[in-house]
């Protein structure tokens, strides 16, 4: 996909994990810049990655670990890897957190800063940071046992640098084959830890004084939402609309049973006592996060400060029908931008959206932004940002009167023909994505299959568009968030035009175009 080699970046390793089987190597000079590797999403150094995990904040730093195999580009025994970033967007590779050990892989958790030392695993008066994760135990499941997962916990006292684990599994398995991904949460109206875990095709929520003795509360789930598969990953935090009314979000992923084919996400709006969750979806029927193939595990940052107030997600940016078999080389996976989530009420029915977290307008190069506006589309196909496209990773955004269209597709387009196609149906309330023609697809019959979502326009005047593309993945927002979807893509040569057709007219107000410089190059 380059032609020109990136700038040279040095990442510093900080210091070492217990036990750390990972030295500090010299980074080569071509570093990140192999085909399809995103220059503004987060990717391993090499091999395998799934799971965003442990994501939480502390003393100004984001932390992010996630599913890892360091001896493969596919799927194997998991550890936890880590990085450290300020911004969510600028990464600082960390050696491997977590080990398997005797009671097996260390599979998907998350992390939190234990503020009151509940745990008693603090020291010199400083809060530890605890790490709440699943054992997998593989020679038990490869015996037909059933209880091969258990929850584990480890510390740190140094930041998140080193890790040391606790004697034993905190959470023993009752007898039942799924039982993992623990998201833990501060209830402080109840002075207890939750935590929200998945069980075979429904949540569990525990709690627990000390973060290492925990007690059953209740279970919810089996009789609403998708069902076509494990659920997995869930995440359960509290938001305030637009009007301030507070509301309980419950994300759960499901794999298979997305609505496209494979993983999704779905979530559920309602109450939460400490206790018990109550659903107030409208219907039974799931409610999807993301309409894309191509966003699945995603949980949001534990202890944001309070000024702050933003509820940040990152997903992993793949999916289970062809992860392992992607046309990468020398690593597999990226996350998702981080995103900010905001709670919406329309007419009583609530909607969580999602759009590309503040942060991401400083990675922008505006330098180089072009801006056209007041153009009218008319039955007829306009090129966008004419000779202004050019390779590597960009951003772009529409802003459009669409009152007296029906159909417009925004298309990006390659000097081999080949293109991937956004559908937005206003009619039918549709948005319909196309990688047929879009480049590589060999590798997995159900990779190029037609996606599509359901996004309620409502003849509204206004339609607002933004575009991340980023060497192999297209995330698309519509209206603030309202709508998201996120799909791969990998073209044998670089976009170098967009254009966009309409079917009836469409007047673009404003539209913008910028690149977006590697933040591994500086």
């Amino acid at each position: 996909m380059k032609t020109t080699l990136l700038l040279i970046l040095g990442i510093v390793v900080f210091g070492c994990t217990i036990k750390s089987k990972q030295e500090f190597v010299s980074l080569p000079s071509n570093y990140y810049a192999e085909s399809y590797r995103p220059q503004y999403h987060f990717t391993p150094d090499s091999m395998w990655m799934n799971d965003p995990n442990g994501m939480v904040y502390y003393d100004g730093e984001y932390h992010l670990f996630y599913q890892y195999y360091p001896d493969s580009t596919v799927w194997g025994p998991m550890h936890w890897g880590h990085a450290i970033s300020t911004d969510m967007l600028h990464w600082e590779h960390q050696p491997v957190a977590l080990y398997p050990d005797e009671y097996g892989y260390i599979f998907s958790g998350s992390a939190v800063v234990d503020w009151k030392n509940t745990s008693g695993l603090g020291k010199d008066g400083q809060p530890p940071l605890i790490a709440i994760f699943t054992y997998h135990e593989p020679e038990g499941e490869k015996a037909g046992e059933i209880d091969y997962q258990t929850q584990g916990i480890a510390y740190s006292n140094d930041k998140g640098r080193t890790w040391t684990k606790y004697d034993e599994p905190v959470l023993k398995n009752p007898g039942i084959r799924d039982f993992r991904d623990p998201k833990v949460s501060w209830y402080p109206e109840g002075q207890k830890w939750i935590m929200t875990l998945a069980v075979k095709d429904h949540i569990s929520f525990y709690s627990s004084p000390d973060l290492k003795s925990w007690k059953h509360e209740s279970d919810f789930g089996t009789d609403v939402g998708g069902h076509g598969g494990v659920w997995e990953c869930p995440d359960l935090f509290k938001m305030t609309d637009q009007n301030g009314t507070e509301k309980w979000v419950l994300l759960v992923s499901i794999n298979p049973g997305g609505p496209n084919g494979g993983s999704v996400t779905q979530y559920f709006i309602g109450e939460f006592d400490g206790s018990q969750f109550k659903n107030e979806n409208p219907s039974a029927d799931p409610i999807w996060f993301d309409w894309g193939k191509d966003n699945y595990a995603g949980v949001t940052w534990s202890d944001i400060p309070e000024e702050d107030g933003r509820r940040l997600f990152i997903g992993w940016m793949s999916n289970w029908q062809y992860a392992n078999v992607v046309p990468t080389q020398k690593w597999r996976s990226a996350m998702t931008l981080p995103r900010e989530l905001s709670l919406v009420s329309t007419d009583g029915t609530y909607q969580v959206f999602g759009k590309p977290a503040t942060e991401v307008e400083s990675i922008l190069n505006k330098e180089d932004m072009f801006k056209m506006q007041e153009v009218e589309v008319n039955n007829d196909v306009t090129l966008l940002f004419d000779g202004q496209v050019g390779g590597g990773a960009w951003a772009a955004s529409l802003f459009m009167d669409a009152s007296e269209s029906e159909v417009i597709k925004l298309k990006l387009l390659n000097a081999l023909n080949e293109e991937a196609v956004v559908t937005f149906d206003l009619a039918e309330n549709k948005v319909h994505f196309n990688r047929d023609n879009a480049g590589k697809k060999d590798f997995s019959p159900e990779f190029a299959v037609p996606i599509v979502g359901d996004c309620s326009f409502n003849n509204k005047v206004e339609l607002k568009v933004q575009v991340y593309w980023d060497e192999s993945s297209i995330e698309l927002f519509v209206n603030d968030g309202q709508f998201q979807m996120t799909n791969l893509v990998f073209p044998n040569k670089d976009w170098n035009q967009i254009e966009l057709e309409a079917k009836g007219k469409v007047k673009i107000m404003e539209a913008t175009y910028a690149p977006i410089n590697s933040v591994w190059g500086n």
